[in-house]
């Protein structure tokens, strides 16, 4: 199965959307705020966006959302009209081409078919400036019925992205949602 514009665009409009957990992920807007006010951030994937609006509110005005699907980018411009638009991308990530100095991982890379998780890193490392930061979340276990979301483990990950990055830390994630709890790996690359 392809996982394009339209399938993504469908599961939002049927309210599919079983990775939303309806507000900010603790682990991502928790490391975010360790990092400079100004940093250009980028947020693929993002879906409905609550950790972009999350950070925007707390005054990271370099966050950038990244979406295949018009229809989170509308979400997001409702819920926080004052987001700029210029900062709602409605585009393929594998075309995308700006610089950024972090970017935030949360349920992107679960979503993508795991064939292309080598084309992720490699995408991943020529967005970032130099010495810039891939962090976030990965699942760390493996699911029962076909994805997305698709699972992996760290010697997997190590696989996809040790030739892009040096891990400064890369484990057991402590401040996981509940419903994910001890099925998530956090991680915070620099790019080599």
């Amino acid at each position: 199965m392809e996982y394009n514009k339209d399938y993504w665009t469908e599961r939002y409009k049927n309210n599919q959307t079983g990775w939303d957990i309806g507000y900010a992920s603790p682990a991502l807007v928790e490391y975010a705020q360790t990092l400079p006010k100004e940093n250009k951030i980028l947020i693929p994937g993002a879906g409905n966006g609550y950790e972009a609006i999350e950070l925007w509110q707390k005054g990271y005005t370099q966050v950038t959302v990244l979406d295949i699907s018009e229809v989170p980018l509308q979400n997001i411009k409702k819920r926080c009209p004052d987001f700029p638009e210029s900062q709602l991308i409605l585009g393929d990530f594998f075309e995308h081409g700006k610089k950024y100095d972090c970017i935030l991982e949360q349920t992107f890379f679960c979503a993508l078919n795991p064939v292309l998780r080598p084309d992720y890193a490699k995408k991943i490392h020529s967005l970032l400036e130099e010495k810039g930061i891939l962090a976030g979340v990965l699942f760390n276990c493996q699911f029962e019925n076909p994805g997305p979301p698709f699972g992996g483990n760290s010697s997997e990950y190590k696989k996809v992205f040790g030739d892009y990055f040096e891990f400064l830390h890369f484990e057991p994630c402590y401040n996981s949602i509940k419903p994910r709890s001890g099925n998530e790996l956090f991680i915070e690359f620099r790019k080599k």
